[in-house]
C-alpha cells in the first residue's frame, strides 16, 4: 500500500474530540486513509512520497452540503439579480430548459473547479431538473475527471403550473418515470462504503414543485436502500404561505406527515423555522445545510443557527446554486455564515459589554460547521476531522501571503476574519486536487472559454 507523508506543519487543525491544534504537525496517509496523525517528529520518518509543510497552516477538507452545479451557467442574469426566490425561479426556468447534456457536464467541472481551489474536498449537488436528454449520469461522470468526492442528489420535480405547482410542465417528469431513473442511479453509482467517491441522493426539489405521493416513495425507496434523503425547505415566507394554502400545513409539519424527519434527512436552508420544530430536528437527527449568502442574495432572511444548535441539530454548510450566490466559495461560506450570525445577533440587542446579550459566533465554531457539521449532514463518519482512520482529505493555506500580513496571532481564525483566500494544496484521499494553487485534473483556461460561449448560447 502507498504510504505519503506530511510534515512540519506550521499548524495542524485535526477537528478531533479534543479540537487539537498542534504546532510542527503533521500527517501520515498510507492508502489514502490516516494512519498517523501529530508532531512531525513522533511519525514515521520514511513513506512513499514525502512533502514538507513548513509554513502552511493545514486542516481538515470542508464539505459542500448543497449546491446546483449547473446554474453557473446562469449566474448574474439581469432580469434575476433583483429577485426573491419564486420570482428568481420563474425567470430561470426558461433558461434552464435549454440545458444540454454538455451543458450539465460543463458546469459540473466549472463549479468543482471553484469548490476545490476554495477549500472544498466533498460536494453535494443537487440536480433536479434534466431536460433535453441530460441525466444524472453526466453530472456524476464529470465529476469523476476532478477528483472531489460528490454526494450526487437525483432532484426531481413532478408538480407543474397545470396541477398548482411553481415550475412550467414542460420541466417536469412523471413520478413513475423518476423512481424508476432513482433506483437505475443508486445501484449503478451508489457506494456506501469508507471512503466512497460517489454517493447517490434522492432529492424531490421543493414542497412547490413535487406531489406528497412522491415525497412519500422516495422516502420509502432512499430506506429500502439505506440512502439520504435531500429537499429544499423553509426558505421563504413565500413558500410558508404556499404550504399553508395548499396543504394545510406549515413546511416542517408537512415533511412530518410524509415520513420526511429522520437521521437519514437533512434540509437545505431552513430559515423560518420555530423552537418546536428545531427540537424536533435536533431529537430526530435531521440535518440542516445553512446557506447564508443565497439566503441574502434572494432576500429570503436569516437562519437561526445558533439556535439550532443549542436544540442538537446537524448543521453544515452550502454554497447554495451559482445563480444564487453567485459563487462557489467555500472558506467564504464560511466565512459569511459567521458574519451573518453576527448580523443576527445584533439584530437582537447583542452588546459584547452585556453578558445577557444573544450569543456571536466564533471562528471556530464556523469553520466546525464547514467540516465536522458538514460531515455529520451528509452521514460521512470518514469526513471532517484529521483522526486515525479517516479519510486523507485536507487542505492548506501557505501563511505568508498578503491577506494574512499582521494577521497570525491565531491563524486559524486570520482564515476567516481575514479575505478569504484560495487554497495552496487540496488533498483528497492522499492525492492532490490543487497543488501549489493550481487545479491538476482539469485544464482550467480550455473549461471556462467553454464554459462562457455555454452559458452565452443559452441566454440568447
Amino acid at each position: 500500500m502507498a504510504t505519503i507523508l506530511f510534515r512540519n506543519a506550521a499548524l495542524l487543525i485535526t477537528m478531533d474530540d479534543h479540537r487539537r491544534e498542534i504546532s510542527n504537525g503533521g500527517l501520515f496517509i498510507r492508502d489514502g486513509f490516516i494512519s498517523g496523525i501529530g508532531l512531525t517528529d513522533q511519525l514515521p520518518q520514511s513513506a512513499d512520497e514525502i512533502y514538507d509543510l513548513d509554513g502552511f497552516i493545514v486542516l481538515p477538507g470542508l464539505i459542500n452540503t448543497h449546491h446546483h452545479f449547473y446554474q453557473t451557467l446562469t449566474r448574474a442574469v439581469p432580469a434575476a439579480q433583483d429577485a426573491n426566490l419564486f420570482n428568481w425561479l420563474k425567470t430561470l426556468y426558461p433558461i434552464w430548459a435549454r440545458l444540454t447534456v454538455e451543458d450539465i457536464r460543463i458546469s459540473t467541472q466549472i463549479a468543482l473547479a471553484e469548490l476545490a481551489l476554495s477549500g472544498c474536498t466533498t460536494a453535494s449537488d443537487h440536480l433536479y431538473l434534466f431536460p433535453n436528454g441530460s441525466r444524472l449520469d453526466d453530472e456524476i461522470l464529470a465529476a469523476q475527471e476532478v477528483g472531489l468526492r460528490v454526494h450526487a442528489s437525483r432532484g426531481s420535480m413532478s408538480l407543474g403550473e397545470s396541477q398548482g405547482g411553481l415550475p412550467p410542465d414542460s420541466l417536469v417528469d412523471t413520478e413513475e418515470g423518476i423512481l424508476r431513473d432513482s433506483q437505475r442511479l443508486i445501484e449503478l453509482y451508489h457506494d456506501p462504503n469508507p471512503g466512497s467517491m460517489i454517493q447517490v441522493v434522492l432529492a424531490p426539489c421543493s414542497p412547490f414543485s413535487v406531489t406528497a405521493d412522491l415525497m412519500r416513495q422516495s422516502a420509502v425507496m432512499a430506506r429500502e436502500y439505506g440512502v439520504q434523503l435531500h429537499t429544499h425547505l423553509a426558505e421563504t415566507q413565500d413558500e410558508e404561505l404556499f404550504c399553508q394554502q395548499k396543504f394545510g400545513y406549515s413546511p416542517v409539519a408537512y415533511m412530518e406527515i410524509l415520513n420526511w424527519i429522520g437521521p437519514d434527512v437533512w434540509f437545505a436552508h431552513c430559515v423560518h423555522v420555530n423552537h418546536p420544530e428545531m427540537r424536533l430536528f435536533g431529537e430526530s437527527g435531521v440535518g440542516v445545510a445553512h446557506c447564508p449568502s443565497s439566503n441574502m442574495r434572494l432576500a429570503s432572511g436569516i437562519a437561526p443557527i445558533l439556535e439550532m444548535l443549542k436544540w442538537g441539530v446537524k448543521v453544515g454548510i452550502g454554497v447554495d446554486g451559482s445563480a444564487s450566490n453567485d459563487g462557489s466559495h467555500m472558506l467564504a461560506e464560511a466565512r459569511q455564515a459567521m458574519l451573518l450570525s453576527r448580523v443576527n445577533a445584533g439584530l437582537k440587542g447583542a452588546s459584547l459589554s452585556r453578558e445577557d446579550s444573544p450569543e456571536i459566533m466564533p471562528a471556530r465554531t464556523a469553520l466546525e460547521l464547514a467540516t465536522l457539521g458538514s460531515a455529520s449532514v451528509l452521514g460521512r463518519p470518514d469526513l471532517g476531522s484529521l483522526e486515525i482512520g479517516k479519510c486523507a482529505d485536507f487542505i492548506a493555506f501557505r501563511l505568508d501571503k498578503l491577506e494574512f500580513a499582521g494577521a497570525l496571532h491565531d491563524p486559524l481564525a486570520a482564515l476567516l476574519f481575514c479575505s478569504p483566500s484560495k487554497v495552496d494544496h487540496n488533498v483528497v484521499g492522499g492525492k492532490f486536487v490543487v497543488r501549489d494553487g493550481h487545479l491538476e485534473t482539469l485544464d482550467l483556461p480550455v473549461l471556462v472559454e467553454k464554459h462562457n460561449l455555454a452559458a452565452k448560447r443559452i441566454l440568447s
